[in-house]
Formats: structure tokens, C-alpha cells, sequence
């Protein structure tokens, strides 16, 4: 059975009247994916249906159209060229022709190249004595306060007690932003003057975190990319001050990106992966992009995994990342 099929199989049967909760809270998260990916399902499987119907036999020009496909999805150019490589491969050592075959074998390798890499848990695994210590990196405009609050907003849900430390402290209105949000999820933040110490803040923010008995400290930074120097300066203090408070913290480093800037995001992820340990990315916006494939672009070129992945606008659309479920969004073509 080929990957679509088995995702078709999966997830696309009704379910029954007399579903459990359990179901039903799953049947729920696959809708979500859904939805939001319906633009980059335009942009690929239904282009890809489309490209089959024309060809009754697949040939080099078939060959070229799929890689441009993929290209235009954002899956990124060496990706696409390796998996396009394999497809051909593959195909001519079993005599497989057929466009739907072929198509069905492309979304098996996209697979099979984003899990090859390794699999983890993408739910934050907390330390057992102390505060577990999340940082969180991104450039400006990326949704990266929002984030923050969807991220504290799940945990608060988990029974996590959840505290928050502004060390942006140099974004205008970074610190009014993250404060605002700490009073709608009536947690408490630990913050500092305009243009101070970010280390500072963290450091008040690690040693606050464990007098108060919290779970989970996150702690927002700046993202100035564009010295990257200081940046790298900036976040090693951050990290050095903390594990001073906090042995082995921070545990967690996510890096925030915005999926509607396809490209220009797997530039972000890399010049953060040059300056920082990053241990997960998060994505925003999936809704609002036609161009999907920068999960699996992200994956190939860094290696680092996409742990959460933003559904929308609503506090719990922030959903953990599932690939079967991010696959079957992207690749099964609605009616």
C-alpha cells in the first residue's frame, strides 16, 4: 500500500456515530491540517492530479513539470533534485510508468526523507526537579510573541505552571506585547527596562522561575539577525547566565518561523542554526501560505525538527507536529 493510500485509509473513513472522545479529539486535529493546508494542496497534490491527467505515460517533460512542482511548494531545490533522482531511479529499475504511480511514489520519498532523519517526541519533555527552561528565537514580525502565549497557553492547559521572561528587551513594544499576554493568561513575567541586559532579565527570570516552584520558564530574546556576531554573543550570555540558576537549562531552544515567507525562512533557520543550538522550529502561519513544502525543506537542510506548526489564529490551533497528519493535508486532494 502506498503512502496516499494509507493516509487516505487513515484518515479519510467517516467515523462512526458511537466514536470515544478520543477519536473525536482526533478527528479534530486532522481537520484542523486540513483546512489550513488547503492552499498548499492547491499548490501541490491538485497540481499534481492535474499533471497526471495529461500524461497517459510519464516521460522526461513529465519529469520536469514534477520538479517544478515541487520547487513552487517551497520543498527547496536540492530536495527536490534528490527526491526527483530517486523517483527516476526507482521507476525505470521497476518499469513503473504510470503517472499516478509515479506521483504516489513521490510523496513515499518526500516521507521517507523527512522521518529518515529521526524521529522525537515534539512535545516538550520536562526535567524532573526544577523549572524546565524553554528560548525563543526569531526575527521580528514572525509571530514569535504570539507564539509564546499559544505555547504557555497549551502548557496551562496541561496543569503546567508557566511563567514568562521578556528579554527582548529592545524590539519597541516587545515588553508591553508579552506583558499583556502574561495578564490574559493570568501568569506571571519577569521584565526589565527598555534596552537593558537581556541576560539580566533571563537571569531574574531562571532564579524567579525556581523560588516560585514553576515548570515551565520561557524566555523570549531578540532576533537581530542582521549582527550576527552579537546575536551569537547575545544568546550564549543568555544561556550561560541561566545554566548558572538552572543546571542544563535551557533544555529546549525553538526557533520561530513564518511559513509565508517560504524561502527566506529556511535562510532565517539557518542563520539561527549557525549562532544557537536549536532543538526544534516552530511554524506559523500555515494557513496563510500556498507553499507547504518548507517543513520538509527545513528538515533536509538542517536536520532540526519541526515540532509545532500554527493552524491558525485561535490559542489552540498551535498544534503539535504530526507528519502523517501534515502529509495527508498536503497531499490527499479533496473532492
Amino acid at each position: 500500500m502506498g503512502l496516499i493510500s494509507f493516509l487516505k485509509n487513515k484518515f479519510g473513513k467517516k467515523e462512526e456515530a458511537n466514536e470515544t472522545n478520543e477519536t473525536k479529539e482526533e478527528s479534530v486535529k486532522v481537520e484542523k491540517y486540513s483546512k489550513a493546508l488547503e492552499k498548499s494542496r492547491e499548490n501541490f497534490s491538485n497540481k499534481l492530479s492535474a499533471l497526471s491527467k495529461r500524461y497517459k505515460t510519464v516521460n522526461s517533460e513529465y519529469f520536469e513539470e514534477l520538479e517544478e512542482i515541487l520547487i513552487e511548494s517551497d520543498v527547496g531545490i536540492s530536495l527536490t533534485l534528490k527526491i526527483i533522482e530517486e523517483v527516476l531511479d526507482e521507476s525505470k529499475a521497476k518499469k513503473i510508468t504510470d503517472p499516478t504511480e509515479i506521483n504516489e511514489l513521490l510523496v513515499d520519498k518526500l516521507f521517507v526523507g523527512y522521518a529518515e532523519k529521526g524521529d522525537i517526541d515534539n512535545d516538550i519533555q520536562f526535567v524532573n526537579d526544577g523549572p524546565t527552561v524553554l528560548l525563543v528565537v526569531g526575527v521580528n514580525g514572525v509571530g514569535k510573541t504570539t507564539t509564546i502565549a499559544k505555547l504557555a497557553y497549551r502548557y496551562l492547559n496541561q496543569g503546567k505552571k508557566v511563567m514568562l521572561a521578556a528579554a527582548d528587551t529592545f524590539r519597541a513594544g516587545a515588553i508591553e506585547q508579552l506583558t499583556e499576554w502574561a495578564n490574559r493568561l493570568k501568569i506571571e513575567i519577569v521584565t526589565g527596562k527598555a534596552e537593558s541586559d537581556p541576560a539580566s532579565v533571563a537571569y531574574d527570570g531562571a532564579k524567579r522561575a525556581k523560588e516560585k516552584g514553576v515548570d515551565l520558564l520561557i524566555v523570549d530574546t531578540a532576533g537581530r539577525l542582521q549582527t550576527k556576531q552579537n546575536l551569537m554573543a547575545e544568546l550564549a550570555k543568555i544561556k550561560r547566565v541561566i545554566s548558572k540558576e538552572i543546571p542544563d537549562g535551557p533544555h529546549e531552544t525553538f526557533l520561530i518561523i513564518d511559513a509565508t515567507t517560504g524561502q527566506n525562512g529556511v535562510v532565517q533557520a539557518k542563520a539561527f542554526a549557525e549562532v544557537t543550538s536549536l532543538t526544534g522550529v516552530v511554524i506559523t502561519k500555515m494557513d496563510g501560505t500556498s507553499k507547504g513544502g518548507i517543513i520538509l525543506a527545513i528538515r533536509d537542510e538542517l536536520g532540526v525538527p519541526v515540532r509545532f506548526i500554527g493552524l491558525g489564529e485561535k490559542m489552540d490551533d498551535l498544534q503539535e507536529f504530526d507528519l502523517d497528519k501534515y502529509l495527508y493535508g498536503l497531499c490527499v486532494e479533496t473532492n
